[in-house]
């Protein structure tokens, strides 16, 4: 029992007509399934763009969560270390008069101050000539481009 439809022109002009095809679909011809694809694609896109923008707010919102608690933790830690060194300066008040336990203690905080400061400039002279090596790389690459061969 075959059913017997006329469907709108192709984009090519052809019509299709037809019965209910082995796979339970009316015959189509290419032209009639490339037109149906070109209208599904744009929304296949759009509702993977909504499916991704959805993911990416409720993974923004659990870093926003976690980048708090860390923030947290980090004041807190802070707070711990300034409370051992108060604890520090009781500790030699036990011995030495307070004025003198404070200036050991700030003269040791302002030492290890200073090592760090000097080990992070370090750090950043290391790194300094990399991005002058990428930068002439960079150079080079566009001159070859405009056909300036060196």
């Amino acid at each position: 029992m075959d059913e017997t439809r006329t469907v709108p022109p192709s984009p090519s002009g052809a019509t299709v007509t037809g019965g209910v095809g082995r796979h339970g679909r009316d015959d189509e011809t290419v032209g009639a399934l490339v037109h149906r694809l070109s209208e599904q694609i744009p929304e296949l896109v759009r509702s993977e763009m909504r499916l991704a923008q959805a993911e990416l707010t409720e993974k923004g919102k659990r870093a926003g969560i976690g980048i708090g608690m860390f923030s947290a933790a980090g004041l807190l830690a802070y707070f711990g270390a300034a409370v051992l060194i108060v604890t520090a300066i009781a500790a030699l008040d036990l011995v030495l008069p307070l004025w003198a336990a404070c200036l050991i203690v700030a003269a040791a905080l302002l030492l290890g101050a200073g090592l760090v400061a000097l080990a992070g400039r370090k750090e950043i002279q290391a790194a300094t000539p990399v991005a002058a090596t990428t930068t002439a790389s960079v150079q080079r690459d566009v001159a070859a481009l405009k056909g300036k061969h060196a």
